[in-house]
């Protein structure tokens, strides 16, 4: 059955533009699923929904051409639904964490916990239970049940939790002959923050503070995704000016992140005068994003209805000033980089996904970019104010770090000019125009291409203004799997470049 059939029978949902609702039967959950990965849609997330306090619910995401359908399974207490990770592998560890914060199990067979780490008893669930018992004793540590490489000659070289670096925690399990890649297998999830039971204690018009703080370098790629979510409930439209403010500071963002990890993958590559130039670009911009906007990395500039603060003549201007030169500053740099032969040697060939491994796997973001999955929602499915900024898409096809440092480039340069347009366009008006707070029952999604790729919230509205529960979810959730295979053949060393390559978030994992 093509996928339309279910987008037909759908009803319009709040928030994110061009987006429906459709309750399933558990006979029909799988059908969904399959008639989108025949159709080419893409899973963006798969969660538990109001098990909080409500009924249990599994729920997922699915965009294709038409739009973007959310669909609903209630489910009966020690009800299994149908496992999807053959049709979408990335659901593998979304219905892993699905079990560990609201014991809602999926029928395929990895049951291994995600998220858990024994923080709390295993028959014990975040978002199903109104309080966790407190241990008479410390947990025993699980045994975690890595997949083993047989054979001559293999070995395992375990790396992390715990980093050398000021990063968060991560385990790659690497196993190799010699230095070459059989197989990484990583696990994640060492610092539960309680961001999903933390939602359910907020007050509607306030999650738009912690969806900022889901993963720092996302702040306003979640907060204006809550921000969307909250309004569409309400049916309420933010003032013109108040969208191409955001805009600018979703690009700023972009371009922040993008002049630090340009500096960071020469420097991995052994290029230090790279890190030295790009950090110092980027210390520019965030200076000049507080200046205009006050804060250096926006986390609560988006507000619901509009924007904290307005962008005013001086900020404009220093704006104005900083862009064009940041532009022939980049524009020199990149020149550097494609003629420096070191660096094309270490990254031509490096962490190679190939874009049928890529359309498999569900690469997304500016890494699926790079691998030939020409995706971006700013253009195959926009918002305002981008259906009016037209902004350029960039794509490659080798999928290695050369294609992804390449991408990189052409967005930065593209942000900077989106910006100049923006700040050319903005027209006097209200920067912020409160939204009315939703009625109890209410449900919208928010949707938004961060620097990474797509961010989406999933938000239900609860008695007295309160949230009932709230789901967000980053674009690593697709990427981190895909990490495990662009390694494979690599040798050892070349694992720290192909990782910031990527730069995924550990955070956007840590629910």
């Amino acid at each position: 059955m093509p996928l339309h059939h279910w987008w037909d029978s759908a009803r319009e949902l709040a928030g994110a533009p061009r987006a429906r609702f459709l309750a399933v039967t558990a006979g029909e959950w799988r059908r969904v699923f399959q008639d989108a990965a025949a159709s080419g849609a893409r899973l963006l997330a798969l969660w538990a929904g109001n098990g909080a306090l409500a009924q249990r619910v599994v729920c997922a995401a699915l965009l294709g051409d038409a739009g973007l359908l959310v669909t609903w399974l209630p489910m009966g207490v020690g009800e299994e639904y149908p496992g999807v990770q053959d049709l979408f592998p990335a659901a593998n560890r979304m219905q892993r964490a699905a079990a560990d914060l609201a014991g809602i199990r999926s029928s395929d067979p990895d049951t291994r916990p995600w998220l858990r780490h024994s923080a709390w008893p295993a028959d014990s669930h975040p978002l199903a239970s109104p309080s966790l018992p407190a241990p008479a004793s410390p947990p025993p540590i699980d045994e975690y049940a890595f997949v083993r490489v047989q054979g001559e000659g293999v070995h395992e070289v375990a790396v992390g939790p715990v980093h050398a670096g000021t990063i968060e925690p991560g385990h790659f399990r690497f196993s190799v002959v010699g230095e070459k890649v059989l197989r990484l297998e990583e696990r994640l999830g060492y610092v539960h923050k309680g961001i999903e039971r933390r939602f359910c204690e907020l007050a509607l018009l306030e999650g738009h503070r912690l969806a900022a703080r889901v993963s720092g370098d996302s702040a306003v790629a979640f907060s204006w995704a809550y921000c969307q979510a909250l309004e569409g409930m309400g049916r309420h439209e933010i003032p013109l000016r108040a969208a191409w403010l955001r805009a600018l500071a979703l690009e700023l963002e972009r371009s922040a992140n993008h002049l630090g990890d340009l500096g960071a993958i020469g420097n991995d590559a052994g290029f230090a005068f790279g890190l030295a130039q790009f950090s110092r670009l980027k210390e520019r911009l965030l200076r000049a994003s507080e200046r205009a906007l006050g804060h250096r990395y926006l986390l609560d500039f988006i507000v619901p209805g509009g924007t904290r603060i307005d962008l005013g003549a001086d900020g404009a201007r220093a704006l104005g000033e900083l862009l064009p030169a940041l532009a022939r500053e980049v524009s020199v740099l990149r020149g550097i980089y494609e003629e420096h032969a070191g660096l094309r040697d270490r990254f031509a060939g490096a962490g190679t996904v190939a874009p049928d491994l890529a359309r498999r796997l569900g690469l997304t973001g500016l890494a699926g970019r790079a691998s030939g999955q020409a995706f971006d929602l700013r253009n195959d499915h926009p918002w305002p104010p981008y259906a009016a900024l037209g902004p350029a898409k960039s794509s490659q096809k080798d999928g290695d770090v050369l294609a992804r440092v390449t991408v990189r480039f052409d967005e930065l340069a593209e942000s900077l000019r989106l910006m100049q347009r923006v700040l050319g366009s903005l027209r006097a008006g209200e920067h912020c125009a409160a939204p009315p707070v939703p009625a109890a029952d209410a449900f919208g999604v928010g949707l938004i291409e961060g620097w990474r790729g797509p961010v989406f919230v999933a938000l239900e509205a609860g008695e007295s203004g309160r949230i009932r529960r709230c789901h967000p979810h980053d674009p690593s959730w697709q990427n981190w799997p895909v990490l495990e295979h662009a390694i494979i053949g690599n040798i050892v060393p070349d694992f720290p470049l192909i990782n910031k390559s990527f730069n995924l978030s550990y955070s956007g994992q840590d629910l």
